[in-house]
């Protein structure tokens, strides 16, 4: 994986004020922070047993003199960090000073919070000022603090020369489609690490963590999206750099939330020190008992070996390659594979993704009904022709606007697509990719190779809990919601096999994200990282055994072959759920 390396000293760029020209920018912010719907805002709501989770493992604990500390929660909402920190400053400082002294003084400094959206932000401002009161402090002093504390505006782009012995919080996840432009810019000018479609967490976690002073630790909740895929790999770098992956704790499917996400949760911890062996445990039942107990033995000074909940390993970051914190035993294999066979692509196979258009019910219809030149449509293939696990073609077409030499037909040429897509010009020219090049305004966003529908391809789509490879013999051309591979040198029912059995799954699943209900994402970034041998080096036998299995499409003869293929042992077939007898 190829990503740019992060700015390691981002200190001085941080701390510059936006760029004037900025009435564009501030017209920005403040459509952000008026926005009504909760997607805009990217809120998602912590459940309490979590909150206090995370604080007990980044050590903000009334035990110690937090008053003499810093803590910030760069995107408070509702409060659901920023009210369980204050009651936890408020005890130890109470414990501290016996109750004498001028709190004001004494907590002034000891929190920041901020917060872009204005009603969101009140709103909590007077939950504040009413736990303070609650605790013992005047009203005006519940005021003041309230008034320190406290910070309406955008983390990314607010002023700060402080640094922070804690950052803990829920990051908004915005994707950038719902981000102005101007104000995109602006980020991308500031945070190296939003790179390809990062969303807007990626910053906020680059931005934290330079905030952290030396020791300081993070503690946030989020979608682990950007531990494996692309977008996240300049993040992955500046962790592995700088800091330390003290603590995983994976979310999935658990109640961490008040409402469900769709995305995989994750619990990170992140130091400023050395790097150093990672702690990790699974999906631990939601509750205050468990958790208590689960945060005493990931600050254990030892993994306990009795209870299994708790496992370490060494070596998690490596620049910016995805994050493995999957099974050992599961692990393991990946890297013998990995160091004994090329990568799919090294061995011979194209992996590739099938067209997009911009504008489907425009250029995708019923194939004979495409009043198009014969020469400008081929018959498409979509995940519905598929779902069977063999192609029934429900007769769609695709229009093809590019010359076959390269770019695009010139529409005089052909009177019937000229007709066409004149008729749809309006909705055609209002997508992304039009208003880039407004002379090409008739393009599909991806470009089509009619050699690729008589080429015979395996298909896979996007989302799903198994492998589901369909093999196509060389008369359709996919649509974008299909993956695609094609070769020259492997068989392709011997490699739909191969696809078919755990060893395709094992590579997806260690590094490809997970989805709510145990879904996995069959992408060509995690589809290239299957390891394959070269198919002149296959015996016979293997190579006759793996095409039979793939034409019976049994999944178990499929095993039993691949990892013959592989030279699995005993213990490695175990691993992967079966002995392949």
């Amino acid at each position: 994986m190829s990503v740019p390396a992060p700015n390691t000293n981002r200190a001085l760029s941080l701390r510059r004020p936006s760029r004037p020209g900025s009435s564009l920018i501030t017209e920005a912010i403040s459509l952000l922070a008026n926005a009504a719907g909760i997607e805009s805002r990217g809120a998602i709501f912590t459940r309490r047993e979590v909150v206090d989770f995370i604080l007990d493992l980044v050590g903000y604990t009334p035990s110690r003199p937090l008053h003499l500390m810093k803590l910030l929660e760069p995107s408070f909402g509702n409060g659901d960090f920023l009210l369980p920190a204050i009651e936890r400053l408020v005890t130890a400082w109470f414990k501290a000073s016996r109750g004498k002294g001028d709190p004001l003084a004494a907590l002034s400094d000891s929190l920041r919070g901020v917060e872009l959206h204005t009603e969101t932000f009140l709103d909590t401002k007077r939950s504040v000022i009413r736990l303070l009161r609650d605790k013992g402090l005047t009203p005006r002093i519940a005021v003041k603090l309230a008034d320190q504390w406290l910070m309406q505006g955008d983390f990314l782009l607010s002023p700060n020369d402080r640094s922070y012995d804690f950052v803990v919080g829920n990051p908004p996840y915005v994707r950038q489609e719902l981000i102005p432009d101007v104000l995109l810019a602006e980020y991308r000018a500031r945070y190296s690490t939003i790179y390809d479609r990062a969303d807007l967490y990626i910053p906020f976690l680059e931005r934290a963590l330079t905030s952290l002073s030396d020791h300081g630790q993070l503690g946030f909740i989020c979608a682990d999206r950007w531990m494996k895929n692309r977008y996240g790999g300049p993040l992955r770098r500046l962790v592995s750099d700088r800091f330390h992956l003290k603590m995983y704790v994976d979310m999935f499917d658990t109640q961490a939330f008040h409402s469900d996400v769709i995305a995989y949760p994750a619990i990170t911890i992140i130091t400023r020190e050395k790097p150093g062996p990672t702690r990790i445990a699974h999906r631990p039942n939601v509750d205050r008992k468990t958790l208590i107990q689960l945060s005493k033995e990931l600050r254990a000074s030892n993994v306990s070996q009795r209870t299994g909940c708790v496992r370490e390993i060494q070596g998690v970051t490596a620049g910016a390659e995805p994050w493995i914190l999957e099974s050992l035993d599961q692990l393991a294999i990946v890297r013998r594979l990995e160091a004994t066979f090329p990568a799919i692509e090294d061995a011979g196979c194209t992996v590739g993704i099938g067209v997009a258009t911009g504008a489907d019910r425009i250029f995708i219809g019923a194939f004979d009904n495409l009043d198009v030149e014969p020469d400008r449509k081929l018959p498409l293939v979509m995940t519905r022709d598929i779902l069977t696990g063999a192609v029934q073609w429900r007769g769609l077409g695709i229009i093809n606007p590019f010359a076959d030499g390269g770019g695009l037909v010139k529409l005089t040429d052909y009177p019937l697509l000229h007709r066409y897509l004149a008729k749809h010009k309006n909705q055609i020219t209002q997508r992304h990719v039009a208003k880039k090049a407004p002379a090409n305004w008739y393009r599909t966003i991806d470009r089509i190779y009619p050699a690729l529908a008589r080429t015979p391809k395996l298909l896979i789509p996007d989302i799903k809990g198994e492998a589901h490879v369909v093999y196509e013999g060389g008369h359709l051309y996919p649509h974008h919601n299909l993956y695609y591979i094609t070769s020259e040198t492997w068989d392709l029912k011997a490699l739909q096999a191969v696809l078919m059995s755990g060893i395709a799954k094992l590579f997806v699943s260690i590094y490809s994200t997970k989805m709510r209900g145990g879904y996995l994402r069959f992408q060509a970034q995690y589809l290239r990282r299957i390891r394959l041998p070269l198919w002149s080096k296959v015996p016979d036998k293997i190579k006759n055994e793996l095409i039979t299995a793939a034409d019976r499409h049994d999944v178990g003869s499929c095993n039993r072959a691949v990892f013959r293929l592989y030279g699995l042992t005993t213990e490695e077939r175990a691993a992967l759920g079966g002995n392949g007898d």
